[in-house]
């Protein structure tokens, strides 16, 4: 089995377009670079007509150039450990792989071993989450992590004393990673479902918590789902987008009796905290 990557350069402003863009035609796994994205799909769904029409369709609004290569599946976390540091969110959370050492001066360890799933803690969204989640309490709470991908969110709220997570996915490489990793952080009994959020029978009706690190186009398209799934006081974190997208998301919010209580911002991509009353 192999994968196809394309490398695309062009400017910060776009490539949450090109990401929407490429999420549409299956690709599912993203990293965001200086130059701009790289983005993964199986070969076997990878179509270059679609990549070659879809930048002649953006070309006059901003410059995009790509390079595409083939990485064949068990070279996929090799390619990922060459560049590979653990992150850190001031001292109370470090986020490490199997083979770094621990370090137990900060507040909380995760370990994760990605396999072409989102969440690796470098994504500036995914720090910006973290740093959302490490402000708040989460003692004794249900949590529900949509798109979880290697279910580092996950991950942290149980952590901070959730007493009971569950996550989904739309892609079976996140699933299988995601439960991967909550057995190295020695995570029991989570569930993870693979499927959208509007068509999943969840375990619950109602959670404490939902979270949703995705992107602005899913997130509004998905905004009533979270809405519904929150008993009144509960918190909605959300992140997968820019500054500039606050007004857009606070205006599906507001239809949904969703307060905006804290934010992160990082790189100009952004996390939302909102209380639902």
């Amino acid at each position: 089995m192999t994968f196809t990557k394309i490398i695309f350069q062009t400017n910060r402003e776009f490539a949450d377009i090109l990401t929407a863009e490429l999420a549409e035609m299956g690709f599912d796994t993203f990293e965001e670079t200086e130059k701009g994205i790289d983005a993964y799909i199986l070969t076997e769904r990878y179509a270059s007509r679609s990549i070659a029409e879809m930048v002649d369709k953006y070309k006059s609004l901003a410059s995009i150039e790509y390079k595409v290569e083939t990485i064949e599946k068990e070279n996929w976390n090799e390619e990922w450990e060459k560049n590979y540091d653990p992150i850190a969110v001031d001292s109370r959370c470090r986020v490490r792989a199997t083979f770094h050492e621990p370090d137990d001066s900060y507040d909380h360890e995760i370990v994760i071993t990605p396999k072409m799933s989102f969440g690796t803690g470098h994504h500036a969204t995914t720090q910006g989450m973290l740093e959302l989640q490490l402000d708040n309490s989460f003692e004794g709470k249900s949590v529900l992590d949509v798109g979880s991908g290697t279910g580092i969110l996950a991950i942290m709220a149980s952590k901070l004393g959730a007493t009971y997570v569950e996550a989904t996915d739309i892609d079976q490489w996140c699933v299988e990673n995601g439960l991967e990793n909550f057995q190295l952080n020695g995570l029991q009994n989570i569930d993870y479902h693979k499927g959208a959020i509007s068509t999943l029978e969840l375990n619950k009706s109602k959670y404490d918590v939902v979270i949703a690190n995705i992107n602005k186009n899913v997130l509004l398209e998905e905004m009533s789902y979270y809405a519904n799934l929150l008993d009144i006081g509960g918190q909605l974190f959300l992140s997968g987008f820019y500054e500039e997208d606050i007004p857009d998301i606070k205006n599906s919010t507001d239809s949904y009796n969703l307060l905006l209580e804290k934010s992160v911002i990082k790189d100009n991509w952004t996390a939302l905290m909102f209380s639902k009353y």
